[in-house]
């Protein structure tokens, strides 16, 4: 046999204070039965009924389990991957201090807002790697966030084409082939929204039949500003300082091809907010069932009879002095 709940010293020196206070009572019976020439026969069933249903209402808290019983454990929520673009392009500061690390500090946040769900983490520019899997572990995914740098992939420009097909592999169905129809997966894509890669059409429709929807987070002013490389600023082959600024176009279209929406960021807006309300409202999905055995907590028996004794008590009338 087991307990639910153990015993503390609070619950001991209530006891110990009942208990005195019980023999006081008592002893004052006594005295004023003597003093009458009488013998307290009486008192003695009420205190041995009291301490006994006393004795039982504890057992009932403390909760005593024997035998075992079924009981099933459902895990619901949503898988999420965050993809961050890491084209050079990021480094601009139109964004104070920068585009990358205001992306950091909104992937941060989106990752603190969702810590009942799966989370991933994935880094592209002109090619796609995953830089966590799908995770619980919230530290972990705070510290490879911490960690983003352009340096990080190969830099050739952005091209959204690897980073949607890595999602598709990783969110896809056949990831889960006892899955027959998943809602709960998303994809949040944050760029500047410089696409140097071909037509998308084609994935995004890949995605959208897999129930997998694309939330664009759009980083940058349509103003731009210059790309700091060393102590200067990239130039393009003609020796001309190069300006980029957020296109919004292909991150509007992308996600509604995939059922999802288009936000953004830059110094005076950030609807990032918005961004965590409308994946919330997506409805989470049952990743996994599975039945164990517990011990069940038989509490309802000391406490019927607990009751029992406690009507006994109300009921049961005795006479301690006779005149």
């Amino acid at each position: 046999m087991t307990w639910y709940q153990t015993i503390t010293l609070l619950e001991i020196l209530f006891g110990i204070l009942f208990f005195g206070l019980y023999v006081g009572y008592l002893y004052r019976v006594w005295r004023v039965a003597r003093f009458f020439r009488q013998r307290p026969h009486g008192v003695w069933v009420k205190f041995l009924l009291r301490h006994l249903y006393a004795a039982l209402l504890v057992v009932a808290l403390l909760g005593p389990s024997f035998g075992a019983m079924k009981k099933e454990i459902r895990t619901i929520g949503k898988d999420l991957y965050i993809a961050v673009d890491l084209s050079k392009s990021m480094d601009a500061t139109d964004v104070q201090p920068s585009r990358l690390e205001k992306a950091r500090h909104e992937i941060q946040r989106l990752i603190s807002r969702f810590n009942s769900d799966r989370i991933g983490l994935i880094v592209f520019s002109d090619e796609a790697f995953v830089q966590s899997p799908l995770t619980y572990d919230q530290n972990a995914l705070q510290l490879y966030t911490q960690a983003l740098r352009t340096n990080l992939v190969p830099n050739a420009g952005t091209n959204y084409g690897p980073v949607l097909q890595l999602a598709l592999n990783k969110l896809g169905q056949h990831s889960k082939p006892e899955a027959t129809e998943q809602k709960a997966r998303v994809l949040v894509l944050i760029s500047d929204g410089e696409d140097f890669g071909g037509d998308i059409d084609q994935l995004a429709r890949q995605l959208r039949e897999q129930n997998i929807r694309v939330y664009t987070l759009g980083i940058g002013t349509t103003d731009g500003s210059r790309i700091p490389v060393g102590r200067g600023y990239k130039k393009d082959e003609e020796g001309k300082t190069v300006i980029t600024s957020l296109n919004p176009a292909p991150l509007v279209q992308l996600a509604e091809l995939t059922g999802g929406q288009y936000f953004e960021v830059n110094n005076r807006v950030s609807e990032v907010s918005r961004l965590i309300s409308a994946i919330n409202s997506i409805e989470d999905e049952m990743r996994e069932s599975r039945t164990i055995d517990v011990t069940a907590n038989k509490y309802i028996y000391p406490l019927a009879l607990a009751l029992f004794f406690i009507l006994l008590d109300v009921l049961l009338t005795i006479k301690l002095i006779r005149i």
